[in-house]
């Protein structure tokens, strides 16, 4: 009885926290809207690391060219917290390579719907039906994800690594910050496009480590609430997803922002098999990869050199969505999108397949020498 009390407690802390986190990136994400990023884009995970790609002369589209700040607070906010808090824990080993191209494949399904999970819920809070469609893929995907992980799809335990090793996006953050700061002309800007469309340097970058230092505290993570919730019918995680649109909700409501429909949406297309296509994609994979982007540079900023392998991977796949015309535009989505899309599927997959039936025999030869 005692050990049910404590844990009841337990999970309300939890939920508190998420709440807290929900209206910390909810209204983040309006103000900064507000201050100049582009519509319905205080936040996107996936577009922003692909501003960023572009800043770094990885692609060569000219409207999304930027060194985000908001990324790079993200990074750092959940890495200063990690420390204050005694949970800096370096760690890394858990198969990169494949968490690589994992995390390219997500970024491709990401820009073909035009959004992470967080732009997505903050999308559907601004009135934005066709988030709808990629809330139906993204739910889709994680069930696909789930699936998986119930055959016993793992890529392996992370080990214990240097501190360097730890600390290396949080480091690397820090120098882009200090170059975006100090030596600009070493970085591309777009004069035109979402990519010039920003909110100050000093906003952006404290509303970054504001919900970077949020999220590390209350574990937030978009897949893995409903993740949770298919597995073992914890609905915890979930919380922080829910309070993220009713905060959005709110915020545009009383802003005057919202906007009812599928047609004429900020930096969004009105395909809806694309739009739930794409996201399946990131619901797969980010299940697959153990946590949704945001989650990832999260885990990144407090030691996860594995998590810091899957962001570049998301650099990656946005410079790739770009030089190769897989990102969708507000025309809609390109051949090459969604031709990638489906590609990307099948290898996830047969990644899922191969690894549980690789888990199946492992199991059986232990059961066997037993």
């Amino acid at each position: 009885m005692l050990n049910g009390k404590i844990r009841a407690m337990t999970v309300s802390k939890e939920r508190k926290s998420l709440i807290i986190t929900g209206l910390v990136v909810g209204l983040s994400a309006f103000v900064l809207v507000l201050l100049g990023n582009p519509g319905n884009m205080g936040f996107c995970i996936a577009c922003f690391l692909r501003d960023a790609a572009g800043s770094l002369g990885l692609h060569s589209a000219a409207n999304v060219q930027y060194m985000r700040p908001e990324i790079l607070g993200l990074v750092l906010g959940a890495f200063v917290i990690s420390l204050l808090k005694g949970e800096f824990r370096p760690r890394s080993g858990s198969a990169p390579f494949i968490r690589f191209l994992l995390g390219v494949g997500v970024s491709i399904g990401a820009l073909v719907f035009l959004g992470c999970p967080l732009r997505m819920v903050l999308r559907l809070g601004a009135g934005d039906m066709n988030a709808l469609f990629g809330l139906v893929g993204f739910v889709a995907g994680i069930g696909l994800g789930c699936i998986a992980l119930s055959k016993g799809f793992s890529l392996g335990p992370a080990k214990p690594a240097g501190t360097v090793e730890g600390a290396g996006l949080s480091i690397l953050s820090v120098i882009l910050l200090v170059i975006l700061a100090g030596a600009p002309f070493l970085l591309r800007f777009s004069t035109e496009g979402p990519g010039s469309m920003r909110a100050p340097v000093v906003a952006s970058l404290a509303f970054g480590l504001l919900v970077g230092a949020a999220a590390q505290r209350s574990r937030m993570c978009f897949a893995g609430g409903f993740r949770d919730l298919f597995l073992i019918r914890d609905t915890t995680l979930i919380t922080g997803f829910i309070a993220v649109f009713l905060t959005s909700l709110i915020a545009n409501l009383i802003g005057g922002t919202f906007k009812f429909g599928f047609e004429g949406q900020s930096v969004a297309h009105t395909s809806w098999l694309w739009n739930t296509l794409g996201m399946v994609v990131v619901g797969f994979g980010s299940v697959l990869l153990g946590g949704c982007p945001l989650r990832q540079l999260i885990l990144a900023g407090e030691g996860n050199s594995d998590s810091a392998v899957t962001v570049l991977g998301l650099v990656v796949g946005g410079a790739m969505a770009h030089n190769f015309n897989l990102a969708s535009s507000t025309a809609g989505p390109t051949t090459g999108g969604k031709a990638a899309t489906i590609i990307i599927l099948v290898l996830m997959a047969l990644l899922a397949v191969f690894t549980c039936y690789i888990a199946r025999i492992k199991e059986e030869k232990e059961e066997a020498n037993a």
